[in-house]
């Protein structure tokens, strides 16, 4: 492998990061919308998906350098579980 092949391919990690950061972002910045509806009485079930949402978001946030992705995942599953624990799981 010569170097120039060698720096194509740390350039293509690179942008393939930063990809999966951005998405993690929005996938986060979604939930956190979906997080408001679920806060509305009746409307819990849409924690649910915000969850598993969320889910999906920490994985793609997890391989990022810079873990804003991950972070505001966790924070939307984290108010989601206490919304869903206080509802009893179905309000």
């Amino acid at each position: 492998m010569t170097l120039k092949n060698s720096i194509c391919l740390r350039a293509d990690h690179v942008l393939i990061r930063d990809a999966m950061q951005i998405i993690s972002v929005l996938i986060g910045l979604v939930c956190a919308v979906f997080l408001f509806f679920g806060i509305i009485p009746l409307l819990g079930w849409t924690l649910w998906a915000t969850l598993a949402g969320c889910i999906v978001g920490i994985i793609f946030g997890a391989f990022p350098k810079r873990k804003i992705g991950l972070v505001i995942n966790v924070a939307v599953a984290a108010v989601a579980i206490l919304r869903l624990f206080l509802g009893g799981g179905i309000i």
